[in-house]
Order: structure tokens, then sequence, then C-alpha cells
């Protein structure tokens, strides 16, 4: 999809500051200093429109950004970084509750990308992370950030080791650098996909809800001259 335009749509501390419910949402997730902003950035083609804050593990609340593409709109949602050591637990546990109630309530969710380092193994909470998603029926992407960082041998050993680790499928694994674009178009076609999905899903549950409604009113129509008839 190709992206005509985004801008800011909503920041929220809250259930009560997220925005009204109708486009479609993309949560992005990863723990502090991964480089959320800056993949943020590079899929919108925006130099700041997410902020890169100088101090990773210092952005506390949710953002939302419209983005408005050639196929359909929806919006990104820039969940707070997680696990930075200079953030105290009782911080910590504040944000972690932020983010497991929006995606507990978020009805509009339809997917959602963790980032993670290349460089790093994964953490037991991300895979769980992963793994609490595919049981709430929640379509999951892991974005490899900083790949420009290995050189191409290095890089395709931690895809293939960091793939065998998590419970999705290996084409939803995607390697990505912020520097140089690499991985970008991989990555949208990944969200178009889903998005994609969504959009079949809702589509049948129309023409369910249709066939429904029509065999209901037949059967009282039927009903009513049944009536007229044996009067």
């Amino acid at each position: 999809m190709k992206v005509l335009s985004s801008d800011w749509e909503a920041t929220a501390s809250g259930v009560e500051g997220f925005p009204e419910e109708g486009l479609p949402e993309i949560a992005f997730l990863g723990r502090s200093n991964v480089g959320k902003s800056s993949l943020l950035n590079r899929l919108l083609n925006r130099k700041n429109l997410a902020r890169t804050s100088s101090t990773p593990g210092k952005t506390r609340l949710l953002h939302f950004y419209r983005v408005r593409g050639s196929e359909r709109s929806l919006l990104f949602v820039d969940l707070p970084g997680y696990g930075y050591a200079q953030v105290s637990k009782g911080e910590r546990l504040k944000w972690k509750r932020l983010i497991e109630t929006y995606l507990e309530v978020r009805e509009p969710l339809v997917g959602a990308v963790l980032l993670h380092d290349v460089r790093r193994d994964l953490t037991d909470d991300e895979v769980d992370l992963l793994s609490w998603l595919d049981e709430q029926g929640v379509p999951s992407v892991l974005a490899l950030t900083k790949i420009d960082k290995l050189k191409p041998n290095a890089r395709a050993q931690r895809l293939k080791k960091l793939r065998a680790e998590v419970a999705i499928v290996a084409s939803r694994v995607v390697a990505t650098s912020s520097a140089n674009g690499d991985g970008i178009p991989q990555l949208w076609q990944i969200l178009d996909s889903i998005l994609a999905q969504r959009d079949e899903w809702q589509e049948t549950e129309f023409a369910d809800s249709d066939e429904e409604g029509t065999g209901e009113g037949g059967e009282d129509a039927g009903e009513g001259v049944g009536e007229s008839q044996e009067s």
C-alpha cells in the first residue's frame, strides 16, 4: 500500500484517551531503544512524526497516528517502550498495565508488530507476548530492527535462529533497517495481508448477517400468508 499522508491522531495515558473506534489499528511494541520511532517514521516516509526520545524509556503514553493509504485508512499505535533499566519498577508496572489494557480491550486492533533488535536474544517475556497474542487471535509480526549493523552472513544466522524461537510463521518474521530501508516493503506487504484478511472477515460477517435477516423475514412473510389463507 502506498502511504498518501500520515498525521498525529491522539495521545492517551489510559482508555479514556483512546480515539473513537472505527479505523483498523496496528499496534507497535518493543523494548526501549529498539528503534520503534525510527521504524514508524520510515514506514510512513516521514522524518519526525514519531518523536525519538533522547532518553530511552521516557515514552510513557500511547500515540495514535492516522495513515491514509492508496487502498485504505488505518491507525498506527505506538505503545510505550518497556524493559529499560533506568526506569523504576513501579513505572514499568504502570506501562505494562497500560499496554495490556490496550491489547485486551481495543476492538479495532487487527494486528501487532513486535520490534526486536536483531543482535539480542529474545526474552521469555517477548516469547510469551507473541504466544498470548496468538491465543487472543491477534495476528503478530516480529520485525527485527537494526539489521544494517550486521554483515550478511551474521544476518542470515540471526534471522534463522530467531525464527526458530517464536511460534509464528517464518514469513511474518522480517529483518528491517530504518537507516537504509531494508525490509520496509516486505513489512508493508505483511501488514497489507493482515488488513486484507480483516476485510474478508468483515465481508463474511456482513454477508452472514444479511442471510440471517433475509431468512427471518421470509419465515415471517410465510406465516403471514398462511394465517391470511386460514382466515
